[in-house]
């Protein structure tokens, strides 16, 4: 088996597995906040928000130290790195005695992972062109199958051997992860440096705003990222609306996640085969545009059932989204900047991550109404899918390619719209 292939399979298999053991406590954190004191439910709401944007926060700050030092010294050193610094810092959450503790230690396990763009940085890097829309499709994959089903096999460890044990078994999942790596992954890493050159401020910001595809590619991430996130902490509330049985509240919210993330992983594999190396920015805009739809209908709807056939079709809509985008990302960013550039793009990811619940929160609290947040969330996906071709239209997106020759030659070439 080519070196690409077996790499592209190993982390998959290793960010599926560390990202279902991430997903096992976030639906738990409130009730582990009651074990460690905090009794009041206002506290163990705000205690809850800090706690749960705490990793997206310190990701955001530290992605892009990690992407450059990626550029530097390697990919692989930078998922080994993620994978084992996480479970060190999971594993300690077992072990604190209140909350203050668990707050920081929830900072360092997002300073220290941030394994998502060490991942992309090295498939991006060792993926021939021609499959790079594949590679990163099934990468989506292991991610989706992992943030949609942790939460249901987390719920069953949490409730058979404790949150503290949960905690431990996550932990030891990212070290299963990144043994797998350190050993399995090969990494032709060649440092090609490069004279630097000092460039005023205001020449930076200048260069930055004139590189205009980077940058929308960017607040579609952030955009996509903070509509998904929204709906997380509401789709509880939501669903106990729909039931006359609060007592199973739980798990059909997890079967919810699930469905929609076993479709979003069919639809990222299979989308990432049809565009390859040259990303269809029709795909992404109809993605866009659907999930819209099928966000603002689940507002609507009346019963468990319209709501399961809803979720199953939004992941089919928008498990596409983000393959693509990060496709993009790669085939016009150099290779030698491949890793800052997921870097940035892991940081604006996770701003929505940081504010998508908390606006979603507030929109509920304002309106009094939980569908609300799923209009909102609809509103801004449909107008990022109709606003998408309007800003492309006159922009030339260069598709770098690298051939098999040491040297690396780019061309320019319109995406197909």
């Amino acid at each position: 088996m080519e070196t690409w292939k077996k790499n592209l399979y190993i982390v998959f298999f290793a960010e599926m597995v560390a990202i279902t053991g991430i997903a096992f406590v976030t639906p738990f954190l409130p009730l582990y906040i009651k074990e460690l004191g905090i009794t009041n439910i206002d506290q163990v709401a705000r205690w809850s928000g800090w706690l749960v944007s705490a990793p997206a926060l310190a990701v955001v700050i530290i992605s892009p130290l990690w992407g450059s030092l990626a550029d530097r010294y390697g990919r692989k050193p930078m998922i080994v790195r993620a994978f084992f610094g996480g479970a060190v810092a999971i594993f300690l959450m077992s072990m604190v005695v209140n909350v203050q503790q668990l707050l920081f230690l929830r900072l360092l396990q997002g300073a220290l992972s941030g394994t998502i763009a060490a991942c992309n940085s090295l498939i991006a890097a060792s993926s021939p062109a021609r499959k790079m829309g594949s590679s990163l499709g099934l990468l989506q994959t292991g991610i989706f199958v992992g943030i949609f089903f942790g939460p249901l096999i987390g719920g069953i460890s949490a409730d058979i051997f404790g949150f503290q044990n949960a905690f431990k078994i996550t932990a030891a999942l990212l070290f299963f992860s990144g043994t797998c790596i350190l050993f399995f992954v090969k990494e032709n890493f060649v440092f090609c440096p490069t004279k630097k050159i000092k460039i005023p401020f205001k020449k930076r910001i200048a260069l930055l705003s004139n590189f205009k595809p980077l940058l929308i590619i960017f607040a579609l991430l952030f955009l996509f990222q903070f509509s998904t996130k929204a709906i997380m902490p509401i789709l509880p509330l939501f669903v106990d609306t729909l039931m006359s049985d609060s007592t199973k509240v739980s798990t059909v919210t997890g079967l919810m996640f699930a469905l929609t993330g076993l479709t979003a992983a069919i639809s990222a594999v299979n989308l990432g085969k049809l565009f390859e190396n040259k990303p269809n920015l029709s795909i992404l805009i109809i993605s866009l545009i659907i999930s819209g739809i099928c966000f603002f209908f689940q507002g609507l709807t009346k019963s468990i059932g319209q709501l399961a056939f809803l979720r199953l079709c939004l992941g089919f809509c928008y498990g596409g989204i983000i393959p693509i985008s990060n496709t993009i990302i790669s085939l016009i960013t150099p290779s030698k900047n491949r890793g800052k550039m997921f870097g940035f793009a892991n940081s604006v990811t996770f701003l929505g991550t940081i504010f998508g619940p908390l606006i979603g929160g507030l929109v509920v609290t304002f309106f009094h109404n939980t569908s609300s947040v799923f209009f909102l969330t609809g509103f801004i996906l449909l107008c990022a899918g109709v606003v998408l071709p309007v800003v492309l239209r006159n922009i030339e997106m260069p598709i770098l390619q690298e051939e098999k020759s040491p040297q690396k030659i780019s061309q320019k070439e319109s995406l197909s719209t």
